[in-house]
């Protein structure tokens, strides 16, 4: 086995490169914690060749790096939920290379902890707040991320040809966001048409700036100098991946004054930097959309609904349009849409009153005929 190889089989089979990081920091805390020496490269090798040798030292390894950190749960220096995050990777690299350890055994004595972040959803004055910071990718990031639920790693699959408009009697009412394209967790969602406009005129400034944009461009790309008319760097995109994303959505936060110092023993914030827009996404769309809809356009298993429940786009854009008003950031978004709303309900109730009035000129008419045809009869007689 070369040196690399060992990790190669881990790191492959990692897609996220968010989770690719956390799960090779967690890995190097394991062997380091069992004394192996050198680079990851070196230690995942020998971690390799020693348990090939012995497997019951391998065994012993991993229960007493497990008890070490249940003991820190104990101790209150970790909380029981985060405990997976030091059991996966280990399991992920074993199973890699080849490596049984009775894995069952092994996390049988793990505290299950909560299945669900202590956290809230951020607020609208919060979401405002991040879009506002000054940076041209900020509310197109903001906008899109809000009214789909999407992950932060869907951004390293993106590109401007995933993301079209949906458009009614010539107005654009959402737009249809293909989520991990080519890959086996593909699905569709929704985002706003205030997230569609973000999107478009980030992507048409960089077209203007000298960029060819193709369906292939991807939809979030390093800044560069504009005072250059066009020249230069525009023209070489560079993918801003998710990594960079989450630093540009943690900066905001704490730019704009929205994320105060951790409270002795505390440690998670208020709300979540880039998962805290999707459940801001989940919190506000199911006040107005079924919830098993909100289900599938975040990509989450309906559980056994999954062999049953097979809605149409039509059915669920239909859904999706109704909680667009409840997604919408901006307060002139908000503002525009309270008056469509409001004038359709002027108009209905207008078409009530003029059906009511065509009603009492009908019967008017009517009675006034009978009238009429009574005193004619009448002089007759």
């Amino acid at each position: 086995m070369s040196e690399t190889e060992a990790l190669g089989m881990f790191l492959y089979a990692i897609r996220n490169e968010e989770t690719r990081r956390k799960y090779q920091r967690k890995l190097f805390m394991f062997f380091d914690f069992i004394g192996l020496e050198g680079t990851l490269e070196e230690k995942s090798k020998l971690f390799v060749a020693k348990t090939k040798e012995n497997s019951n030292w391998a065994f012993a390894s991993v229960m007493k790096f497990l008890a070490y950190q249940k003991e820190r749960v104990e101790r209150k220096e970790i909380s029981e939920a985060t405990l997976p995050g030091y059991y996966k990777p280990i399991k992920l690299f074993c199973e890699m290379n080849d490596i049984s350890l009775g894995w069952k055994r092994i996390s049988r004595g793990l505290p299950k902890g909560r299945r669900f972040a202590n956290d809230r959803a951020p607020t609208m004055e919060e979401i405002r707040a991040i879009a506002e910071y000054p940076d041209r990718r900020m509310k197109a990031i903001v906008y899109a991320m809000c009214s789909s639920g999407i992950r932060l790693g869907s951004w390293d699959y993106l590109k401007w040809g995933h993301i079209q408009a949906v458009e009614e009697n010539g107005n654009v009412v959402a737009a249809k966001m293909t989520v991990y394209a080519g890959d086996e967790e593909q699905y569709m969602s929704f985002i706003t048409p205030e997230g569609y406009r973000a999107l478009k005129q980030w992507m048409d400034f960089r077209e203007k700036s000298g960029e060819e944009i193709t369906k292939d461009s991807w939809v979030m790309r390093d800044l560069w100098n504009t005072e250059d008319n066009g020249k230069g760097l525009a023209k070489f995109p560079k993918r801003l991946k998710s990594l960079g994303i989450k630093r540009l959505i943690e900066r905001a936060i704490n730019s704009q004054g929205l994320r105060k110092p951790l409270a002795e023993g505390k440690k998670r914030h208020e709300f979540q930097a880039a998962h805290g827009m999707r459940k801001f996404f989940k919190t506000r769309s199911e006040q107005m959309m079924r919830p098993i809809n909100v289900e599938w356009l975040m990509g989450h298993s309906t559980g056994v609904s999954d062999s049953y429940y097979r809605p149409n786009e039509s059915e669920l854009l239909q859904d999706y349009v109704r909680a667009v008003p409840l997604l919408q950031i901006s307060e002139v978004s908000q503002v525009k849409q309270e008056f469509q709303t409001a004038e359709k309900t002027w108009t209905q109730q207008f078409e009530e009153m003029r059906q009511t009035v065509a009603t009492i000129q009908s019967q008017l008419s009517f009675l006034t005929s009978a009238v009429v045809a009574a005193k004619t009869s009448a002089v007759q007689v």
